[in-house]
């Protein structure tokens, strides 16, 4: 019988780079709670996906010379892939290119829209191009994205905005008088003394520069702005604002969004003020969790320091990384990564205490009992002690697991698996497998051991699912009734009489030693920057000939694509007291907008030429690697000759 709905969610991910063990934490945390939900007794619907529209995505695609959709399938692809290898057990799969998701969306907008909580409007200010975000400049740190780092670029163009302000008050109370729907406490504090108390401006909820995105129904010149579009996937994947029966009636609102601290502000304050604008009930819960850190930061494909999920399956185990991930880290706070770390924490719980128990306890029924598992008889005075924790763990788990605690839940097991042990070193079945007098002592410990473990095999389920089958397997259970959650609070459901047959090692010991060794060799081979060919260095000028050339500091004023060539970019300088019209091919390599304001260098004697239609008043220096360019700059004033 159903316990009822559980409706778990992470961010939908941004497809524009390789997924690294960062970005999976979220995922597999979410994957175990709906696991855990599952097999508990309730109907899950566990939700992820992709976020596919917005500049950067068209700038990358445009980069590559390929359709932004024709680009995001290949890269979605792989992340369907890694999950699959992960073997995330998610329930839907949405992308926000999917036909009913971009219905939904313009329905959404036209909506709000129809309530008066968007207008028209124009925006200027500070914005992040790689964050899709809009800053003020108070929220900037050092002049940069407060979440990225990144410099971000002055825009100034006409936009839609959604009435955030509107619904500040709203907000402020739903926090104070709901605490626990954002989590860790700590989070609250920041929303509301960052982002809520100092003033809420309206949000900027469509984008005129760019046209990959979701046209605005009203104004097809605008596309919705990437938050209003990526945000509404958690109600838009339950079929809202077309179906609010089904499964929108059935799961909504969300249990929890399990989403990384660098987003609580658009998980919050941003979705919640749409929901209260739509008269739709905001989530449980929100769960900001935090990073895994390497030495010298947070994991990023740009500085080459991520850590490949696979990688660590191909070598140790999906069950595994999945444990160490949960186990190492509190969640809710940031966590440092090491190989040695990871290691370690192998060697010491799965292949120690787990897999030795397991395999030292089928050992001894094979060896002393040919296999058979027998009938417990005579007790020992380390029995109820041993039953006491092996039973009560279930409920322990049970209450960590509700507080999204993953570590302490694994603790309360391991609580078992050590105790379980050490029951082996209290009861001593070799010395008792020598004096037939104890065989009845010796058949109620042998019992009891497997008994043990079977609790444990259920207990793990949500966390290591390949290891509690393989258990299963060597103690001769099938998955049902035995296995069920709800048998973990009862001892003795081990049916005497079965034949078990020790298996291969669950986790074979590692040489931490030999292993460091061959990850970091595989680290420097991954992060080994690529052989780069240099073009000829050109024949021989004299000093005279070089002295011809007249180079200066100019300013970009203004950069538009040009009207018949794709490659081609038509920008204005100011050079001193001049303005001048450059036409450059760099149009692959740069969005119009994120030029303006650059001081860049130009060859200003060069004779004017007309390309495709378009004066160009000289030339613009770049400097080039493979597929890379970069235009030559120089902090002076506009005008200064460079020599």
């Amino acid at each position: 019988m159903s316990k009822g709905t559980y409706y778990v969610t992470t961010p939908i991910y941004y497809p524009s780079s390789k997924l690294h063990i960062g970005h999976t934490y979220t995922t597999v945390a979410a994957d175990a709670i709906a696991r855990y939900k599952r097999v508990t007794g309730y109907d899950v619907m566990f939700l992820t996906g992709t976020d596919e529209h917005g500049q950067k995505i068209q700038n990358v695609a445009k980069e590559k010379g390929l359709h932004p959709k024709e680009f995001l399938d290949g890269v979605v692809s792989e992340i369907q892939n890694l999950w699959e290898t992960m073997e995330i057990s998610y329930d839907k799969f949405i992308r926000t290119t999917d036909d009913y998701h971009e219905r939904r969306v313009s329905e959404l907008f036209k909506i709000l829209y129809d309530k008066g909580d968007i207008y028209k409007g124009e925006y200027e200010g500070l914005y992040c191009t790689p964050c899709e975000s809009f800053w003020t400049e108070s929220q900037l740190k050092d002049g940069k994205c407060p979440d990225c780092g990144r410099a971000v670029q002055s825009t100034k163009e006409e936009a839609y905005f959604f009435k955030l302000s509107k619904y500040q008050d709203r907000l402020l109370e739903l926090f104070e008088s709901n605490p626990d729907i954002l989590e860790p406490k700590s989070r609250i504090n920041e929303m509301v003394n960052n982002f809520i108390k100092p003033g809420l401006e309206d949000l900027c909820v469509s984008r005129s520069t760019f046209d990959w995105g979701i046209p605005v129904p009203i104004d097809e010149k605008h596309v919705i702005y990437v938050w209003l579009d990526a945000l509404s996937n958690y109600i838009t994947a339950l079929g809202y604002p077309e179906e609010k029966d089904g499964d929108f009636a059935k799961y909504w609102p969300a249990d929890v969004h399990l989403v990384g601290k660098e987003i609580v502000r658009f998980h919050t304050i941003i979705w919640f003020a749409i929901l209260m604008a739509l008269d739709v009930p905001v989530p449980k819960k929100v769960f900001g969790h935090g990073w895994i850190l390497l030495e010298g930061g947070k994991m990023s494909k740009s500085v080459g320091n991520i850590v490949d999920p696979v990688v660590l399956i191909e070598r140790y185990g999906v069950d595994a990384l999945k444990y160490f991930l949960l186990r190492e880290y509190t969640f809710g706070q940031d966590g440092l990564f090491t190989n040695e770390v990871l290691l370690n924490r192998i060697n010491a719980d799965l292949a120690n205490d787990l897999g030795n128990l397991v395999s030292r306890s089928i050992s001894m029924v094979e060896k002393y009992r040919g296999g058979v598992v027998p009938a417990a008889k005579t007790a020992t005075d380390f029995d109820e002690d041993l039953k006491n924790i092996a039973t009560s763990a279930s409920n322990l788990v049970d209450k960590r697991l509700d507080n999204l605690d993953f570590s302490n839940a694994l603790e309360e097991i391991w609580k078992v698996i050590r105790r379980t042990n050490k029951y082996i070193d209290e009861t001593m079945p070799w010395a008792l497998a020598k004096d037939e007098a104890n065989a009845g002592v010796l058949d109620s410990v042998l019992y009891n051991l497997i008994e043990s473990i079977r609790i444990i095999s259920v207990l793990i389920q949500p966390f290591l699912i390949h290891t509690s089958r393989s258990i299963w397997n060597q103690i001769n259970v099938n998955e049902g009734d035995a296995t069920a959650w709800d048998t973990s609070v009862e001892f003795g459901i081990y049916q005497p009489g079965t034949i078990v047959k020790k298996g291969e090692a669950l986790f074979p010991r590692i040489d931490i030693k030999v292993e460091l060794e061959a990850l970091e060799a595989l680290a420097r081979e991954n992060n080994a920057a690529p052989k780069i060919t240099y073009a000829p260095i050109k024949p021989e000028i004299t000093i005279d000939d070089f002295s011809k050339v007249d180079l200066r500091v100019a300013k970009i004023i203004a950069c538009k694509a040009h009207p018949n060539a794709d490659k081609l970019l038509i920008l204005s300088l100011k050079v001193g007291d001049e303005e001048r019209q450059v036409v450059s091919g760099i149009a692959k390599h740069f969005n119009p907008d994120e030029l303006i304001g650059k001081e860049v260098i130009i060859v200003a004697n060069l004779k004017p030429v007309k390309l495709r239609g378009e004066l160009s008043q000289g030339m613009i220096l770049a400097a080039t690697s493979g597929e890379k360019l970069a235009l030559v700059s120089a902090e002076i004033e506009d005008g200064s000759s460079v020599s």
